[in-house]
């Protein structure tokens, strides 16, 4: 099973091909919109990129709530 950092490694290369963000400024403590300044429609890619990656399932109701880099690492490493 992975842990964090390869969750975190794994996600950043995501982030990378769905918003070209450089994978290094991909940090848990970043926030997707505010510090990565990623929109609405490219969250929704990286969710669903992560969800095929990672074998969970992301609640619409629960994606607002994962502000963070940090955040979604923590839900992936509790639901996988």
């Amino acid at each position: 099973m992975a842990n964090n950092a390869d969750i975190l490694d794994s996600l950043a290369k995501i982030v990378e091909e769905v918003a070209g963000i450089d994978p290094a400024d991909v940090t848990t403590e970043k926030s997707f919109t505010d510090d990565l300044d990623i929109d609405s429609l490219s969250m929704v890619e990286i969710t669903v990129a992560a969800e095929d990656k990672f074998e969970v399932k992301f609640p619409d109701d629960r994606v607002a709530e994962l502000r963070t880099v940090g955040d979604v690492v923590s839900y992936i490493a509790t639901h996988r």
